[in-house]
């Protein structure tokens, strides 16, 4: 019998994932990672993901990992936007953490497999671990796992990909699970409140300084209160007037400005993308015709990828795409295979 560890956060989505792989004949565990330095006897997410455990009759482990998180997810966060990048600390978390170190501590305990509760398909064809979207598009997560290499997809399960989440709220409720109605997290686990510009100030002891709002030009149209502060294509919040609605069109942390512009001038058909990584296949030799998406809520568009000299990608999209930033990724599909993706530099003009 198939050994798998599955990650348990407390929540109804993985307690669901625990359920649907014992009840199809596998020998499950669950497993809670503490990422934010929590009491492990005290905590709610532990205590809600044990109950689940010893509902379905099987083991539960509590594994403290939260030095690996602050060093490949939260100290990661802190300086890409102090360097005036904008991240996404879930990435780097399945890259490093969840489909790393986890899967490294499942091996040593004996487990072949691990799994999660993300909403995601991976397939064998031919011997290539293939990653899809879920069937249920509106939760599809894939967007976030582009990173999981060949070794990783090779171990993992993803069993909520044939579900819907309604479906898998039926499920918790008719086993009964504690958490059946708990509510799904939507933001950063370690900033609860949203307010990363305070966060990063608090963590990295961080002074944001004032600097110099300037348009395309370099001309000097105002002052903002620190790099950090501000996204691209950001409207609201910049204490600044024009009389018209401006945008935060870019932004440059070694000079500490801000560049403020019209909406078309956020707007780019080319994208330059780093530290690829390819699904299907390990290396693009050719252009490939793909849909991409530059954050996680869009719609895949109608692109090209091109390989170029030094391993980095250019995407050339059939339409201009609103605010590329850096530091974000760009996720590449076939239908409903996912490519690969890679992070942000920029929009090429």
């Amino acid at each position: 019998m198939e050994k798998i560890l599955v990650g348990m956060s407390g929540g109804v989505d993985s307690s669901v994932c625990a359920s649907v792989l014992a009840e199809k004949g596998y020998s499950v565990s669950g497993v809670t990672l503490a990422l934010l330095g929590e009491d492990l006897a005290s905590s709610q997410n532990i205590a809600d993901a044990k109950a689940v455990c010893d509902r379905l009759s099987i083991e539960h482990y509590a594994i403290d990992l939260s030095e690996d998180f602050k060093k490949f997810v939260i100290d990661y966060f802190v300086n890409e936007y102090i360097e005036g990048r904008t991240p996404n600390p879930c990435i780097a978390c399945n890259k490093n953490i969840k489909f790393g170190k986890m899967l490294k501590i499942a091996k040593e305990m004996g487990f072949s497999k691990i799994a999660t509760g993300h909403y995601a398909r991976v397939e064998n064809q031919n011997g290539r671990y293939l990653l899809k979207k879920a069937k249920d598009i509106s939760k599809d997560q894939s967007y976030v796992l582009y990173c999981l290499s060949q070794e990783q997809l090779s171990a993992v399960e993803f069993p909520l990909g044939e579900y819907t989440k309604p479906q898998v709220r039926e499920i918790a409720q008719n086993n009964g699970f504690v958490n059946a109605n708990k509510k799904d997290s939507q933001d950063i686990c370690f900033v609860p409140d949203g307010d990363y510009a305070s966060f990063i100030e608090r963590v990295a002891n961080f002074v944001s300084s004032t600097g110099d709002y300037i348009n395309k030009q370099g001309e000097k149209i105002g002052e903002h209160k620190g790099v950090i502060h501000y996204t691209i294509g950001q409207r609201k919040g910049l204490g600044v007037a024009f009389g018209h609605p401006v945008f935060v069109i870019s932004k440059n942390a070694k000079t500490n400005q801000v560049v403020l512009g019209e909406q078309e001038e956020l707007f780019y058909k080319s994208v330059l993308i780093k530290d690829v990584n390819f699904i299907p296949f390990d290396e693009l030799t050719g252009e490939m015709t793909v849909s991409a998406k530059l954050r996680y809520n869009q719609n895949p568009q109608p692109a090209v990828i091109s390989p170029l000299e030094d391993g980095n990608v250019l995407i050339t999209f059939n339409e201009p795409q609103r605010a590329p930033s850096a530091g974000q990724a760009a996720v590449f599909y076939d239908g409903d295979i996912v490519v690969g993706g890679g992070i942000i530099v920029g929009g090429i003009e």
